[in-house]
């Protein structure tokens, strides 16, 4: 039986841990309840587990775990073009691939649930995108090519503020009301 991965994590950075295997990892409950906690507690609202070796791998294969009001800046991995692919776990995700002047509409967004029957998501290099927690504990399996370069992995989107501006918080609510109004959720108490 595989030696659970919540044995053998190993904090690699304020926002992430990572698996110390030779073999092989199991993602089990345990670890993705860990991750949620560490997210709750992270400021950000976020973590990261990494099943990656360093940043220097090819194939970057993580568990991201976000509670709702993080602010995940839209984004697109362009120089180098990099894929990208979500796995949902548990929770809801909220995404939206948005237009180059920073709008979306209702065909622009999707919702990962599983009592829904949507699972995975799939966006191709080049495409500005944002993820949302839509509920608490929400953990994602993601997988997208490496090497990570801090100077190059993204390409923030210039319609959205830093997470650092005090605009941000802003920004964030503005974005996920028009995106629960478009798929019909109830409206988000802020």
């Amino acid at each position: 039986m595989a030696k659970p991965i919540s044995l053998n994590l190993r904090r690699i950075s304020p926002l992430a841990t990572q698996s110390e295997h030779d073999r092989f990892a199991v993602a089990d409950a345990a670890l993705l309840a860990q991750k949620a906690r560490d997210a709750a507690a992270n400021p950000r609202k976020r973590e990261i587990h990494c099943f990656h070796a360093d940043n220097a791998a090819s194939l970057h294969r993580m568990i991201n775990a976000l509670q709702p009001g993080t602010y995940v800046r839209p984004h697109r991995h362009l120089d180098p073009p990099k894929d990208e692919a979500f796995v949902l776990l548990t929770g809801r995700l909220g995404f939206i691939c948005f237009k180059d002047d920073g709008g979306f509409d209702r065909e622009d967004c999707a919702i990962l649930d599983r009592d829904l029957g949507t699972y995975a998501l799939d966006a191709p290099a080049g495409g500005w995108h944002a993820i949302l927690a839509l509920v608490p504990d929400t953990t994602l399996f993601e997988v997208k090519p490496g090497p990570y370069s801090p100077a190059s992995d993204k390409d923030f989107a210039p319609f959205a503020p830093a997470d650092t501006d005090s605009a941000a918080l802003g920004y964030l609510q503005a974005t996920e009301d028009r995106f629960r109004m478009l798929l019909g959720l109830p409206a988000r108490d802020w």
